[in-house]
């Protein structure tokens, strides 16, 4: 008897623990994404103008905002106001370091083309003989090249689990990692789900 009730609790939790936490996380981003409504005026704030609370409409505002700012940056005029807003941020103390790595990270990871977190690894951490899975970032440049014997090296993060938002940048020669026939999203339900949810049918590519 014990055992049966144990069986359905554990089939039910299978069935909402997710939702939830999908709901969760879906409300803490339409909360985050709303507080974009702050920088309206107060009367023109849609819960003044409407009388009640009306959720997501701060994302509309936020996707809106988004999109129209690549729509003018795509012209002349908006290319050289962001290039005299650049100018302006590189020329403040402190500001200019946050500033300069956030740009160039976000360019390397959504500019087409890229190869930055394209490619899943396996590299041998914490020790020989022990793998884990690993997201490319780059290839090293020539001047750190030129101090480790001038061998091609990559940089690949090495998430930690279940949260891969956090983890460790390491390089090491191109010749001791494994690139991993699999696609990133299956990497990364590797995982979260601290190796439950495996990546299918993946196999190491031939070089």
């Amino acid at each position: 008897m014990i055992a049966a009730i144990r069986k359905y609790f554990i089939s039910g939790l299978l069935v909402w623990l997710p939702v939830i936490i999908t709901l969760l996380v879906i409300k803490f981003l339409v909360d985050l994404l709303d507080k974009s409504l702050l920088l309206l005026p107060h009367s023109l704030q849609p819960d003044v103008l409407f009388g009640f609370h009306v959720p997501g409409v701060g994302v509309i505002l936020t996707l809106l905002v988004i999109f129209f700012t690549g729509l003018f940056v795509a012209n002349f005029i908006g290319r050289r106001l962001v290039a005299l807003g650049d100018a302006i941020m590189v020329r403040i103390p402190l500001v200019r370091s946050v500033y300069t790595g956030v740009k160039q990270v976000t360019e390397t990871l959504f500019k087409p083309g890229g190869q930055s977190f394209r490619k899943v690894l396996l590299v041998e951490y914490p020790c020989e003989g022990v793998w884990s899975v690993a997201f490319q970032t780059g290839e090293v440049g020539k001047d750190i090249e030129g101090n480790l014997g001038g061998e091609q090296m990559v940089s690949y993060f090495i998430p930690t689990t279940p949260n891969p938002t956090s983890g460790f940048l390491m390089m090491a020669p191109r010749s001791r990692v494994k690139e991993l026939d699999i696609s990133v999203d299956q990497a990364l339900k590797f995982v979260i789900s601290l190796g439950v949810v495996q990546p299918g049918t993946g196999t190491i590519k031939q070089k």
